[in-house]
């Protein structure tokens, strides 16, 4: 028996959402079938999460959603409402840096700068989850964002930094 499919494409069947986003509610419209980074990215025009590989394996996507970090790549954008989303823009920008911002541009962990966003968001998620001193257990805690240019020294430079200051003002 053949099954009949309705000429109406998915795409004709948008549905609304309300995502909070860098703490400003934002309303749109979306098929259900797409993906937060692409929501990001193409409805929002919040371009500094990036889709590398699209497979949820490189980590260039990642984003913060209600606090951890998530590949955007894997979650849809309708299954994150209500909840606090947080991008590479919201973290901070060139007049308020997050530390780990400046970290980077300090230790030069930035490289090409494709993987940056993600790598910061990871960190910054990874400056509130329990983790070793040494670089080996940073190193174990990044391990889902890859570097291409293979700053990983560097990277790591910049989390220990803002880890030990951080310890040293508490």
């Amino acid at each position: 028996m053949s099954v009949l499919v309705s000429p109406t494409s998915v795409s004709e069947q948008n549905i609304p959402i309300t995502l909070h986003v860098n703490g400003e509610a934002r309303t749109l419209t979306v098929d259900p079938r797409a993906t937060l980074l692409d929501t990001l990215r193409e409805k929002l025009n919040l371009t500094g999460t990036k889709k590398g590989c699209d497979h949820g394996q490189c980590g260039a996507c990642t984003v913060h959603v209600d606090g951890p970090r998530v590949n955007a790549c894997l979650v849809l954008a309708i299954s994150v409402q209500g909840q606090k989303i947080t991008t590479i823009e919201g973290l901070g920008g060139p007049e308020s840096m997050h530390p780990l911002q400046a970290a980077f541009v300090a230790h030069d962990g930035y490289q090409c700068g494709y993987c940056t966003a993600g790598q910061i968001m990871s960190a910054a998620a990874l400056l509130q989850e329990p983790c070793g001193d040494s670089d080996a257990d940073i190193r174990e805690m990044m391990s889902g964002n890859i570097c291409r240019c293979g700053a990983y020294s560097n990277i790591v430079a910049a989390i220990q930094d803002v880890r030990t200051k951080g310890k040293s003002h508490a």
